[in-house]
């Protein structure tokens, strides 16, 4: 049977213009026994519409192992480095994540406590929750009306010594039925989305290039990122935006000779805009959480110099700044008409290109809502591209 491809379904509050070339359902084929041939056709329409959603799927950790690590022949270790999350207390991402113990590289992900499962005589998992990492909350009354947030806007990626991991996999091996909940942005402009309960939500980083003003188009073409060290103990004592896309400057950042012991070299820097390796598309990919300065290059000769921002070019580091212009570039895109919230039922797997695009963990569950996912990304082989000297003479 050949393999067969059909639309996500869009919810009523996307742009189905915006979405259209936004992921895909593929039937068919079993992900877990694909062919070399059937691979490379999954391999391209990743990378073409971003993320694939497999439906009813019996997948094990080592089937899931086996497909993530396709993406990237030589890739071994877990995205944040193997035991790194669970023995690094301070860092942010230290209580979601458990190891299924004979799969070291899937992890068990969820909410409530899961007993017997691959190997695990008992595993208490939390959902992330905005009350605990944003800087105002949803009043408990309204939580309990459904409201909720967007839990932090990201990239799976450790962001320093590691590459950004070129695929993730999430499987849905326990999933809770619930009321929808309603995402509130909370930043003044009233937008809220209607979603199902612990949906993950996507966000095309094509998109987020493609709406931007030619100004900052050019800006984009012309930037790198330079990432804190050890970014997740860094920004832990700090406090998110309402709309989990990025920090709050308020001081309150781990000093850098307080974090964990780091090396300059070791320091990500990155461009701001990823180069997809099958459509040559660019990808505006950055996680705003981590980010500590920005580096601009000057307009190449012969660019439009009236209206460019930074036109001899710029090393920002004033935190705030940095912040202030990257939410500037990136919040247009997760305007409710340009996400896509997953709809997750038992057996679900999704793919996503995670070199293009942008997710965040939404809502909240009861302790009684036992849910478990299993997921799977590898630190990369190597980093991610940037923009040719073509694409930043056609964009700057």
């Amino acid at each position: 049977m050949a393999i067969e491809i059909a639309p996500l379904p869009v919810p009523p509050s996307a742009d189905a213009a915006k979405l259209q070339n936004f992921g895909r359902e593929v039937k068919g084929v079993n992900p877990g026994t694909l062919s070399p041939e059937e691979f490379k056709e999954v391999h391209d329409l990743l990378y073409k519409y971003g993320a694939l959603l497999f439906r009813n799927v019996d997948l094990s950790p080592e089937q899931q192992y086996a497909l993530t690590k396709a993406f990237d022949p030589t890739s071994e270790s877990y995205g944040h480095g193997n035991k790194k999350t669970e023995g690094e207390k301070k860092s942010i991402l230290h209580p979601d994540l458990k190891t299924i113990p004979r799969v070291p590289q899937v992890q068990l992900i969820g909410n409530g406590t899961v007993y017997d499962h691959e190997g695990l005589a008992e595993a208490k998992l939390k959902h992330p929750s905005h009350t605990t990492f944003h800087k105002t909350r949803i009043s408990p009354e309204d939580e309990e009306k459904g409201y909720t947030r967007f839990y932090r806007w990201h990239i799976d990626a450790a962001l320093y010594d590691l590459s950004p991991p070129k695929v993730t996999t999430l499987y849905g091996v326990t999933v809770p039925k619930g009321a929808r909940q309603r995402v509130r942005y909370d930043d003044g402009t009233g937008d809220e989305l209607e979603v199902p309960l612990g949906t993950t939500a996507f966000v095309d980083g094509r998109n987020m290039f493609d709406i931007l003003p030619p100004e900052l188009k050019s800006l984009a073409v012309r930037t790198k990122v330079k990432y804190a060290p050890h970014p997740y103990v860094w920004m832990a004592p700090a406090h998110a935006l309402s709309t989990g896309l990025g920090i709050m400057s308020e001081g309150l950042e781990m000093p850098y000779d307080e974090l964990p012991p780091w090396e300059e070299s070791k320091i990500k820097v990155l461009p701001m805009l990823w180069k997809n390796p099958v459509t040559g598309e660019l990808h505006f990919q950055v996680h705003p959480c981590g980010v500590a300065e920005l580096f601009i290059d000057p307009l190449p000769e012969g660019a439009k110099r009236e209206g460019a921002l930074f036109p001899d070019g710029a090393h920002l580091t004033n935190l705030k700044e940095v912040r202030d212009l990257l939410y500037k570039m990136q919040r247009p895109a997760i305007a409710p008409n340009l996400v896509y919230p997953h709809d997750w039922q038992e057996r679900d797997l999704v793919l996503f290109h995670n070199r293009g695009v942008l997710h965040t963990v939404v809502g909240a569950f009861k302790p009684d809502q036992v849910r478990a996912f299993h997921q799977c990304n590898l630190a990369a082989s190597d980093d991610p591209k940037g923009p040719t000297e073509e694409d930043v003479k056609k964009w700057a």
